[in-house]
C-alpha cells in the first residue's frame, strides 16, 4: 500500500473511531483507489469466469466496515488490514455459495468409496482459507502475518508495525507460514 496522505488518513480514521462521520465522508475518498486495487488484485487470482467485479468487492467491504461500530483504528496500516480481512471473508463466502449451488444446493455428498470419505478438498480459494484456518488454530501470529502481507498487500514493516514485532520477525515468521501453507496446499 502506498503511504498517500498517511498522518491524514491516521488522523481521520481516529476521529471515525471516535464517532464523528464526517470523517468517514473525507476518508472515503482517500482509501477508496488503494482498496480498489486491492480487490482487483484478489480478483486476478479467481476464475476469468467469476462474477464478483472488483468494484462490487470494495463496496461489500465498505458496508461492512461501516457497519462496524466504533472500531478503534490505530493508524493506515491496521485499516488496511482489517479492510483485507473483509474483503476475504466476503470471497470466500461467495465461493462457497456459488459451490453449494453449483453441487446441488444443500444436498449432502456420498461417497461409496470408504478410502475417499471426508477427503474431498475445495479448490483454490476455499483451500486458501481451509489452510490459513488451520494454521490459526496452531500459530496464530503466522496466519496473520500471512492475511496481512498476502491478502492485505502489506510491507514488512506496516504488518510489523500492525502486529508490534519487528520486522525482522515478520520475514522469519513469513517464510515459516509460507512453507507450512505450500506443504498443506
Amino acid at each position: 500500500m502506498t503511504s498517500s496522505a498517511s498522518p491524514q488518513l491516521t488522523e481521520l480514521l481516529l476521529a471515525w473511531g471516535n464517532g464523528d462521520q464526517t470523517a468517514l465522508d473525507r476518508l472515503t475518498p482517500l482509501v477508496y483507489r488503494e482498496l480498489h486495487q486491492l480487490a482487483r488484485r484478489y480478483m486476478a487470482q479467481e476464475s476469468p469466469k467469476h462474477t464478483l467485479q472488483p468494484t462490487a468487492l470494495v463496496h461489500e467491504a465498505y458496508l461492512r466496515l461501516i457497519d462496524v461500530n466504533r472500531m478503534r483504528w490505530q493508524n493506515r496500516a491496521h485499516f488496511y488490514a482489517v479492510s483485507a480481512q473483509m474483503m476475504r471473508r466476503i470471497l470466500v463466502e461467495f465461493a462457497r455459495r456459488r459451490g453449494r449451488y453449483k453441487r446441488g444446493g444443500d444436498a449432502q455428498f456420498v461417497t461409496l468409496d470408504p478410502e475417499s470419505a471426508g477427503k474431498r478438498r475445495p479448490p483454490g480459494l476455499l483451500a486458501l482459507d481451509d489452510a490459513l484456518t488451520a494454521l490459526e488454530k496452531l500459530d496464530p501470529r503466522k496466519a496473520q502475518i500471512v492475511e496481512l502481507r498476502f491478502f492485505g498487500g502489506l510491507s514488512v514493516e506496516e504488518t510489523a508495525e500492525v502486529l508490534k514485532i519487528s520486522p525482522e520477525t515478520v520475514m522469519r515468521e513469513w517464510k515459516k507460514a509460507k512453507a507450512w501453507l505450500y506443504s498443506e496446499l
